[in-house]
């Protein structure tokens, strides 16, 4: 892109991400004094993210969401677009290009359960918010898990490239510890210790962010190669191949017999440039027809 490059897309996302999360944070603490909203529990002293973002800064809530949405799924699609334009390491197997189709189809799936759960709140839809928030863990969880399995088969493949490594081993380590914490998100929440559910919640939802900044470490090699093309095994064997066929036979091998007039007549330019040998005067004429080189 011409004026705004693709790297920023999970910066946006990342920024825009943090910022809510520290808004509602900040706002519960600071401005409401730590208020008992009425969707909290009877016991209930710390507050989910969706208890805050269902009172006055649900519009906050709700935008964050959303526009943090758009540009992660930006960001997921440029991935998929550089790659295939050749700008950053391509897909060159059928199976790495289903693994990136089905990590953009979960991202969408977790797409739907942000965005919807910051629209239904827990205050006033309960059951709806629940269902869209397993959408939301369960769709970029799954779709962290098979950009790891693209990644790996990637660095696989193109050892030389240590930021697929890199970026592999940090997308691992969001899938493993998210996942760690989501299964204690839910039995906690299951078991009614709500507060120790809320603070589950809002690490999971913090560590979240760094994710998104990820992409960043995936998009930015592109910038290296606005006007280059990363060749692949495949293209390099083409290119071989035309370059061979389209070489003139006389460039690659030469028959010994022009070499050796191709020197005679050297030689004899070295003597006045009339062809002579070194053993014959300039008066006496060459015996023997002559041969020219073309």
């Amino acid at each position: 892109m011409r004026f705004l490059s693709y790297w920023t897309f999970p910066l946006v996302s990342g920024l825009m991400w943090l910022s809510t999360l520290l808004g509602l944070l900040l706002y519960w603490i600071v401005d409401a004094h730590r208020v008992h909203y009425a969707s909290m529990g009877n016991t209930q002293t710390i507050a989910y993210i969706s208890d805050v973002g269902a009172s006055k800064l649900k519009p906050l809530f709700v935008t964050g969401c959303i526009i943090t949405t758009i540009f992660l799924d930006l960001s997921f699609g440029a991935d998929r677009l550089l790659r295939h334009q050749g700008r950053l390491v391509p897909n060159t197997s059928t199976g790495e290009k289903v693994l990136s189709g089905l990590t953009i189809f979960f991202a969408l799936i977790g797409t739907i359960g942000l965005t919807f759960l910051s629209g239904f709140d827990t205050l006033r839809y309960p059951r709806l918010h629940d269902i869209f928030l397993l959408l939301f863990i369960a769709g970029y969880l799954l779709s962290a898990i098979f950009i790891c399995w693209e990644y790996q088969r990637l660095g696989h493949k193109n050892r030389q490239h240590r930021v697929l490594r890199i970026s592999f081993w940090i997308k691992l380590t969001f899938v493993i510890v998210e996942l760690v914490l989501a299964i204690a998100f839910v039995a906690t929440n299951f078991t009614k210790h709500y507060n120790a559910a809320a603070i589950l919640e809002w690490i999971i939802a913090f560590i979240f962010s760094f994710y998104i900044f990820s992409f960043f470490v995936d998009l930015y090699p592109a910038v290296a190669t606005r006007n280059n093309r990363f060749a692949t095994r495949a293209d390099n064997a083409r290119q071989m191949e035309e370059t061979y066929y389209e070489t003139p036979p006389s460039v690659g091998h030469q028959h010994p017999r022009d070499t050796q007039e191709s020197q005679r007549t050297l030689t004899g330019n070295n003597f006045g440039g009339h062809g002579y040998s070194h053993g014959q005067s300039a008066a006496q004429p060459k015996t023997g027809p002559v041969q020219r080189d073309f």
